[in-house]
């Protein structure tokens, strides 16, 4: 395969593809590298993290609307409630492999904002539903409109970013999910109060939070880019040094296209299930604590409206710790080591939500746990799903790695909606249980692919001078070309 550009111009080849390794020059520009990135920065972040907001709000205010009343409106029980939890994921994971396919086969200003009114409607509809029926349906809509969004963007940022570069975009755009976490706690303690036309204000936190996303997507027609080769944003001297640069760097600027057969060799590639499973040990965690923290805070014996306040401050500590993470993660050029390090943190914190026997009267413990939960999950998390976007090669082969790790990994979160039943409260000894289990499975995970990656590293720096920098030749094989390094 010849490197060639979105452009259409040729790609010189370039060395060995060593994550550790000396940086690749471009060729002599006027542009400062520096300036364009937080050019770049500015321009790709903030639109496309404030979508992921949106979603991730959409999926969890279901938590807070049931503190307002939305079970026993509907007449739901405590079972169907979390039948309805579980549809949503069916609807995520069926769906984002053929959704990634579809990005790659259009665009992203195109997808992600069509995306987006899909899911803004039918999160607006779960405002209006009158019976669990529609309540189910709404949520399996909701979870298939949804489920193009986050790995549409990790493929996204490997359009633009060098490889180096991704992972700390990557968990700058998940720190929108802890914010998310923030926001609603806010919007559900205030919105709850309306009563304008019905009863409970469960019915106002989804119809205006998803009216704001149909407002929002609209705009994101105008704000989100393809990709580097047509951004308007860009001279043309910049456009030709991010050409330059991903070329020396990675497979970004390869006309690439679509076949079955690299659709194929990510299924094929042993990794890529394993960056798959490693995401599966976080899912659980991470949704049964967006989806049932209000629940857990609230049975610890607060009212549902002091309940809301109180699940602002530990998903602002989450959004904390996931960007001191990300950028020391980024530094020192270490995932797996702060990944390992960050679901023990979280696992402290079940670990004291299990210990506390008396979780009503001193309320104070359980709640400190829910701090160590968050500060280590959504880190974790952020770091997990960039290690797929850094470490697989090949455009197609990337989107479906991306796709398949996601899938694969909320099947954990399929079966975490099933944990936390409402006669297991205070404790949820269950659900804690299980989440405190699956970070331990992360950390074995993880180790392993530390294993596995810096393994095969040392295997290919021993390869012979002549043949380990190929770079990209009509032979080349992806991240299987003995010129390529994994970051580990």
């Amino acid at each position: 395969m010849s490197g060639v550009d979105n452009s259409g111009g040729d790609v010189e080849k370039r060395p060995a593809l060593d994550s550790d390794g000396p940086e690749a020059v471009p060729a002599a520009s006027n542009v400062n590298e520096r300036a364009l990135l937080r050019k770049l920065d500015l321009r790709l972040l903030p639109a496309v993290g404030i979508l992921y907001l949106l979603s991730f709000l959409d999926r969890s205010n279901v938590g807070n609307a049931k503190l307002e009343g939305l079970t026993k409106d509907l007449d739901m029980t405590g079972n169907e409630y979390l039948t309805g939890l579980t549809l949503y994921f069916i609807g995520y994971v069926i769906f984002e492999i053929p959704c990634n396919i579809i990005l790659k086969r259009t665009s992203p200003r195109m997808w992600l904002p069509t995306l987006t009114i899909a899911w803004g409607i039918v999160a607006t509809l779960l405002g209006v539903v009158h019976n669990m029926a529609g309540f189910f349906v709404a949520r399996l809509f909701l979870g298939i409109t949804e489920s193009g969004l986050f790995p549409g963007v990790v493929y996204y940022f490997s359009m633009w970013y060098k490889r180096r570069e991704r992972q700390y975009r990557i968990s700058l755009f998940f720190a929108a999910a802890a914010l998310a976490g923030s926001f609603g706690g806010i919007l559900a303690y205030g919105i709850g109060f309306m009563r304008v036309v019905w009863d409970k204000g469960w019915h106002w936190i989804f119809i205006l939070e998803g009216l704001a996303t149909i407002v929002v997507a609209f705009a994101a027609y105008f704000f989100i880019y393809n990709y580097p080769n047509t951004a308007g944003f860009l001279s043309e001297d910049e456009r030709v040094f991010i050409q330059n640069r991903l070329a020396a760097d990675s497979d970004a600027t390869h006309d690439e296209a679509f076949t079955w057969n690299n659709v194929n060799k990510a299924f094929r590639d042993p990794k890529c299930w394993l960056y798959s499973l490693s995401f599966h040990t976080m899912s659980l965690p991470l949704y049964t604590y967006s989806l049932f923290i209000p629940t857990i805070i609230s049975s610890l014996g607060y009212t549902a409206a002091k309940a809301q306040l109180l699940t602002i401050p530990p998903y602002a500590f989450a959004f904390i710790t996931t960007l001191a993470v990300a950028i020391l993660s980024e530094r020192l050029k270490q995932r797996a080591l702060f990944i390992i390090g960050s679901a023990l943190f979280a696992a402290v914190g079940y670990i004291i939500l299990l210990s506390n026997t008396h979780p009503t009267t001193r309320p104070g413990v359980s709640y400190l746990g829910t701090f160590f939960a968050a500060g280590g999950i959504y880190p974790a998390t952020a770091l997990v799903l960039s290690w797929s976007a850094v470490n697989v090669s090949g455009q197609t082969k990337r989107a479906v790695a991306g796709a398949m790790q996601i899938s694969i990994g909320n099947l954990g979160a399929v079966m975490g909606t099933q944990l936390y039943r409402a006669n297991d409260g205070p404790r949820y000894i269950v659900g804690h249980s299980v989440a405190l289990a699956y970070l331990v499975a992360n950390v074995a995970v993880s180790g392993t692919l530390y294993y596995l990656l810096r393994k095969e590293n040392k295997k290919r720096d021993a390869i012979k001078p002549e043949t380990q920098n190929i770079g990209y030749q009509e032979d080349w094989t992806g991240d299987e070309d003995p010129g390529w390094r994994f970051q580990y």
